[in-house]
């Protein structure tokens, strides 16, 4: 299901000083391009970035923080080059396209493969995301206060030992020139924050999150999310629920049905499916952190990967989300495609140099973390599509089995098959019905037999749109920011705890 870019170029003018900052990067691509590069691409980053956290009613940490710099990717002789740099002057814009194009001269010599690039039209203008509360325009004092109070509420007995909380914010200014034409310039304005809880009772300590662990919930808007987390109104709640796992017995451990709340599926997608269908992992090009992906290039539009109902696409437009953007860092438009069709592995997450592997274009996957940072294939928003079951069917179609929600560990292999989660907080489901919280609950599985065993999935009224911030992956590592839009969902016969 293809889907425009996130919308027109809007009508507002860029700040002022961007268009220099255009010229300088016009400079250093004009450069390369007049000394040999066959295409060129410059790319300019700013990053402001605020975070305060509080601990047993102390604040730990309050602060903003400032990067900028540009780097220049170029193709020479058939192999990529990029060289960066801080300071923001025509010498220095020269300078960097030179070692870029020396650096890209050296690769050349030891290449393996031609390098081909993907086709791509110049495209210009300035599309930045939309908030109603920059969270920059509220005081330091009053997001402290507001922690506080959370953190406080969180002790409801005392067994709660430790009460912490976050808020985070994030402002990122793009400017992007090639050599084929184009002048891309993106802003966003991103926010998140949540809570968390530790009680210790009876020589055991248990943990609880709000509104769910990666350090709370992250979207691409203004403070008017942390507004709707009212954080100060569910911290008791999370309190006591840490408290209750602290006191609860072991989960079991066996064969049983499962449902998963959204928050523990976005890891799921995030582990078992997003990196899976990364291409560069897909073809050897990158094995770090958990290596490469069992989904090989024949396995493209034939492998059985769940069930008819399951249905995961990825879209880079969907607003709100940390994986949104116009354009990737290639200069390609962001898109939204689906992954798996009626359970059915169809495509890739891709880049300008890798779509020609499986005759395609770019799906649009390159990002890089930095200005500092060569972009590299990166996952935007994985989603699994809404089903039509309401959450009481979902439990109610159990006759054994356990709710879990929110991640507390997971391990998933080399290939992205084999994989086991652990989870803060779990039910019993006992005939269709909600029954007594255990604690210390796992699940484990093989990825397609376990999507193959999905059977319902919960209704449009249940999705949720969630975003993880720190994702890693390549060496030199480097964090991304990702969306994940989910409902709970079924899954029959996963094995559960340890085996005894």
């Amino acid at each position: 299901v293809p889907r425009p870019i996130i919308g027109p170029c809007v009508n507002k003018s860029p700040p002022k000083g961007d268009a220099l900052l255009k010229g300088l990067l016009q400079l250093a691509v004009d450069h390369a391009a007049a000394f040999g590069a066959s295409y060129a691409e410059a790319r300019y980053q700013r990053l402001e970035t605020e975070d305060i956290s509080v601990k047993n009613g102390a604040v730990q940490t309050a602060g903003r923080g400032y990067d900028s710099g540009f780097g220049v990717r170029v193709v020479c002789d058939g192999a990529f080059g990029f060289a960066c740099s801080s300071i923001m002057t025509p010498e220095e814009m020269r300078r960097t396209a030179a070692r870029a194009l020396g650096i890209a001269r050296a690769s050349a010599t030891v290449k393996r493969d031609p390098l081909i690039l993907d086709r791509l039209d110049a495209h210009t203008g300035y599309w930045p995301t939309t908030y109603r509360i920059h969270p920059f325009d509220v005081p330091l004092e009053k997001k402290a206060e507001l922690l506080l109070e959370a953190t406080e509420a969180m002790r409801v007995g005392d067994e709660v030992k430790v009460a912490e909380g976050s808020l985070h914010a994030r402002e990122t200014h793009k400017l992007f020139v090639s050599s084929i034409g184009s002048a891309i310039e993106q802003r966003r304005v991103e926010c998140g924050g949540g809570l968390s809880c530790v009680a210790v009772a009876g020589g055991d300590m248990q943990r609880r999150t709000y509104p769910c662990s990666m350090r709370g919930l992250h979207q691409a808007r203004g403070w008017e999310l942390i507004e709707e987390l009212d954080l100060v109104a569910n911290a008791p709640r999370v309190g006591a629920e840490a408290v209750e796992l602290v006191h609860a017995p072991e989960a079991p451990a066996g064969e049983m049905d499962l449902v998963i709340e959204g928050s523990q599926m976005m890891l799921q997608i995030h582990e078992s499916c997003g990196h899976a269908v990364e291409l560069d992992r897909v073809i050897g090009q990158e094995a770090s952190f958990a290596g490469t992906s069992f989904l090989t290039l024949d396995k493209r539009g034939s492998f059985i990967y769940g069930s008819p109902i399951v249905n995961l696409y990825a879209d880079a437009t969907l607003p709100g989300s940390l994986g949104q953007f116009a354009f990737d860092d290639e200069g390609v438009p962001a898109q939204r495609f689906y992954i798996v069709k009626d359970g059915v592995f169809c495509d890739y997450l891709s880049t300008r140099d890798t779509a020609h592997l499986y005759g395609g274009s770019s799906h649009g996957a390159c990002r890089a973390q930095s200005w500092s940072d060569f972009p590299i294939c990166r996952m935007t928003s994985i989603c699994l599509e809404p089903g039509d079951a309401s959450f009481e069917d979902l439990v109610g179609g159990v006759r054994r089995g356990l709710y879990l929600s929110t991640n507390k560990s997971w391990s998933i292999d080399d290939r992205r098959i084999n994989f086991q989660f652990g989870v803060e907080y779990a039910r019993e489901i006992e005939d269709g019905r909600l029954g007594r919280v255990v604690k210390n609950a796992l699940y484990y599985d093989k990825t397609p037999r376990f999507w193959g065993s999905c059977d319902a999935i919960g209704d449009r009224s249940q999705w949720f749109l969630w975003g993880t911030p720190n994702c890693g992956k390549g060496e030199p590592m480097q964090v991304m920011r990702i969306g994940h839009g989910t409902s709970p969902a079924r899954f029959r016969g996963v094995k559960v705890g340890v085996a005894r």
